[in-house]
């Protein structure tokens, strides 16, 4: 749960404003206006209402009303011109951070969603301090029907939230619900100016809150369909949603881009483990013989449990401290930066019988040097395993054809990334630093990151990872997502300065 900001504070009351976004809303808003309960009114600061430049009179309506009723804590807006459903929110938004309000709820002119519910959703905030706080029809079974919802809306409802709980590794009830409390706080944190201004915005936002990991409560309302339906062509805003969501995971995946992501807030990195006996972490382990003495540069602790349980003894080397739960797994462990400074010397940490370099050189200025480094401590039989990203997987490529190379938080781009390499420029690495390498491994797309928590999903994908890697193994060079190289210590080989391998 994020805790900071307004969302820590408990030393005074929160305040809460509400936001009803409205279009065409004439013949609706006022009894919208008429539903608030006294209560809600007495704990919102403020309701204003946002009239995206209707063709109908519903701003000089929401203002008479105001008039005649003489509410002050109401104010009504009209936009110059139509920013969309998703533009009218993010104005929104900035205004109730303007206003530095605790807490804003979204709610719409045409009364799809009920206004008594406004203090449920007050209390659901004090009592929990969530980044957000979601009003859901589907958590009270055969609730929605009962309201009026067509069966087909409801069908495509369940099938939508189940494919976005499935890629995103989530659980809602329902996603597209857009009755909604957001802490202006998290708002702060969140990229929503890159957001649609279309429909499919309420799940662009679900899916950042998502990602920097906030908390979100769903609390049960009541289902009721008005107008504003009419303005949405169902079929395309299934395909925006599930096109939003699955550029999010191949973004997650590091394969494609996602604009409307952003950097602000995003947590420090640490890479997902991937269990998959296909991937990487799944093979290197495999790879190190039972009983060896292993140095693993770069640490994080993602298959070291697996070293320690063939009876390995692991020291860890990694440029940063880690948490103590991965350094307790290792028998030391030493920080150093491995651009600026050599591998522990071999009077203090002895000789190895394998040195593991998992997606390590290529995050190095210096890479030959820290290979040198590894070669004078491994033993006379010692191997090196390295794995690196393929830069001309077709991924890559197809990006390229478009004109288009993006840096990204993960994956064979990763904006961290200082050398890319194919398999030929991995091997020559390597060989450049008198080694000779005695196998290459491939490894497929990690398909398992997109699969959820579902059996069925997690089944799926792993027959998908399965096929790809049998595309991978037949060409290499264009499917391979990551290779491993294992090598040892060439005999009869001088290093020259400029890397290349020359014989004795």
């Amino acid at each position: 749960m994020d805790t900071s900001g307004a969302m820590g504070e408990t030393s005074r009351p929160l305040r809460f404003a509400a936001l009803i976004v409205a279009y065409n809303a004439v013949s609706t808003l006022r009894k919208v206006l008429d539903r608030i309960p006294e209560s809600a009114w007495e704990r919102l600061e403020e309701v204003y209402v946002f009239d995206d430049a209707s063709q109908d009179d519903t701003a000089l309506l929401g203002q008479g009303y105001k008039s005649t009723r003489g509410i002050r804590n109401l104010n009504v807006y009209s936009n110059p011109y139509n920013l969309g459903y998703g533009g009218n929110q993010k104005k929104g938004y900035d205004y109730a951070a303007e206003r530095d309000f605790d807490y804003v709820i979204l709610l719409h002119g045409d009364g799809q969603y009920a206004p008594e519910m406004i203090p449920e959703f007050i209390a659901a905030a004090e009592k929990t301090r969530a980044a957000a706080v979601f009003g859901s029809r589907m958590m009270k079974r055969g609730q929605a029907r009962k309201g009026g919802m067509p069966l087909y809306k409801y069908v495509g409802n369940k099938i939508l939230t189940t494919a976005e709980n499935t890629l995103l590794g989530s659980r809602l009830s329902e996603f597209h619900s857009g009755y909604r409390m957001y802490s202006v706080e998290a708002l702060r944190k969140l990229h929503y100016a890159a957001y649609t201004d279309d429909f499919h915005f309420d799940t662009q936002i679900i899916v950042e809150l998502l990602h920097q990991g906030m908390d979100i409560v769903e609390i049960p309302i009541p289902t009721y369909y008005g107008e504003e339906i009419c303005y949405v062509d169902g079929m395309r805003y299934a395909k925006d949603v599930m096109l939003s969501v699955l550029r999010y995971k191949l973004f997650s995946l590091g394969v494609l881009g996602c604009e409307w992501i952003g950097e602000k807030g995003t947590p420090p990195r640490r890479y997902p483990a991937k269990r998959s006996p296909l991937s990487s972490h799944g093979r290197i382990p495999r790879m190190v013989p039972a009983g060896a003495r292993v140095l693993d540069v770069g640490a994080e602790g993602n298959y070291v449990g697996e070293l320690n349980d063939k009876g390995c003894e692991v020291v860890g080397v990694n440029n940063q401290p880690s948490p103590p739960g991965v350094t307790n797994l290792y028998s030391a462990y030493h920080v150093k930066d491995l651009d600026r400074e050599p591998l522990p010397d071999q009077r203090e940490v002895g000789l190895f019988d394998c040195i593991v370099l998992a997606d390590v050189l290529e995050h190095l200025t210096a890479a030959p040097v820290l290979l040198s480094s590894a070669r004078s401590l491994l033993s006379e039989r010692g191997t090196l395993i390295a794995s690196t990203g393929n830069v001309a997987n077709w991924t890559v490529r197809l990006a390229l054809l478009f004109g288009r190379f993006t840096y990204r938080q993960r994956g064979i781009l990763d904006d961290s990334h200082v050398h890319l390499y194919t398999r030929r420029s991995f091997r020559r690495l390597l060989e450049g630093q008198g080694y000779r390498v005695r196998r290459t491994k491939v490894t497929p797309i990690p398909f398992e990151l997109v699969a959820g928590r579902g059996s069925f999903a997690r089944l799926f994908w792993k027959g998908v990872e399965y096929v790809y890697y049998a595309s991978a193994r037949l060409w290499p060079t264009l499917f391979a997502y990551q290779f491993i190289l294992m090598a040892t210590p060439a005999k009869g080989i001088r290093v020259r300065s400029d890397s290349s391998p020359e014989s004795a």
